[in-house]
């Protein structure tokens, strides 16, 4: 197969193709440099979306309530881009997907584009290329994308950083009710979701939610935003469009305020730092090959300590390299 460049790629995206699309997204996750003169272009290009971002605890039912909004959406008559992610295999590197799998019948929709990417061991519930190619389908012309994340902790809380609006979505009946509620994921919320709110014991859930953001409220500073706590059920559609109203409604306080400006901000900060820090591995792992035998031997030997043998390491590698590069 003839190996077609990034940029005429990116021309194929405008026009609205969305084999490009794939290829683009694929080549993000790869880390090919040849790629990244397209993918900053997509980056100036972009920013039109909305960004959703979409985590919870494993077991609150997370794919199935993203299937439900993007149908929502779709009836009325928006394109929607998922981007959703899963954990990989310590041992082979691979995921299984399962978000695609619980999202089939959105599959044979036009208007809806559905990637599903593996973590390869990043940290923060997050793959490295997920804004990337969040990136990609704003510049594709998908108006509303969900980022989902893995959502497997109390410090998944990433996807705060890269989103314009963030839902968190709990359950009832997960064994422990203050897991959903820590701190961390308390606090990240634009919106708190309770999911299968047909069952009988959702009220709980709820009412613990509330009594939480009203306890944070009273001992925490005033929040310009009042995070609400929406019980859906996918299963009956309760709640759906409460929830895509609650989203448009933080939007739209986003839109032209201090507050979005602030985000907008911190987006492009965590944007950066992630940007630098995969630049940086992907340096020191390239350089670093070369001189890390000699330097264990050393170590090895007790002839020097891991923190002197560490700074030797970086100097070798990286230092030199950006020194070289940024004269």
């Amino acid at each position: 197969m003839t190996y077609v460049p990034s940029q005429r790629l990116l021309e194929q995206l405008q026009a609205g193709g969305t084999w490009a699309l794939g290829r683009l997204i694929s080549r993000a996750e790869a880390g090919l440099a040849e790629a990244r003169p397209a993918l900053a272009e997509v980056y100036r290009r972009a920013g039109a979306a909305h960004v959703i971002g979409l985590t919870g605890v494993p077991g609150s039912g997370k794919s199935t309530l993203v299937a439900k909004l993007a149908a929502a959406l779709r009836e009325r008559g928006e394109k929607v881009g998922i981007v959703a992610i899963d954990p990989s295999s310590p041992y082979s590197g691979g995921a299984i997907l399962g978000d695609r799998i619980r999202m089939t019948e959105l599959a044979n929709d036009p208007g809806i584009f559905i990637r599903s990417m593996a973590t390869r061991g990043a940290t923060g519930g997050m793959a490295r290329a997920a804004l990337d190619a969040v990136d990609l389908l704003d510049v594709a012309g998908y108006r509303t994308i969900i980022l989902e994340t893995v959502g497997v902790g109390q410090d998944e809380v990433e996807v705060a950083h890269a989103s314009d609006s963030t839902v968190v979505v709990s359950a009832p009946g997960l064994g422990d009710d203050i897991q959903a509620i820590k701190a961390g994921v308390l606090e990240i919320a634009d919106i708190h979701v309770v999911s299968k709110c047909d069952r009988d014991d959702a009220n709980r859930t709820l009412t613990d939610l509330k009594q939480m953001l009203t306890l944070g409220t009273m001992v925490g500073p005033k929040r310009a935003w009042a995070v609400p706590v929406v019980g859906v059920s996918s299963y009956t559609g309760q709640g759906i469009d409460d929830l895509l109203g609650r989203i448009a409604a933080h939007r739209g306080a986003m839109t032209g305020s201090e507050l979005g400006r602030e985000r907008r901000r911190r987006v492009a900060e965590f944007r950066l730092q992630k940007t630098a820090e995969t630049l940086l591995l992907e340096r020191f792992t390239a350089g670093a090959s070369a001189f890390a035998p000699a330097l264990a031997e050393t170590l090895s030997g007790r002839q020097t300590d891991p923190y002197a043998a560490a700074r030797q390491l970086i100097s070798k590698t990286i230092r030199k390299e950006y020194s070289n590069e940024l004269a």
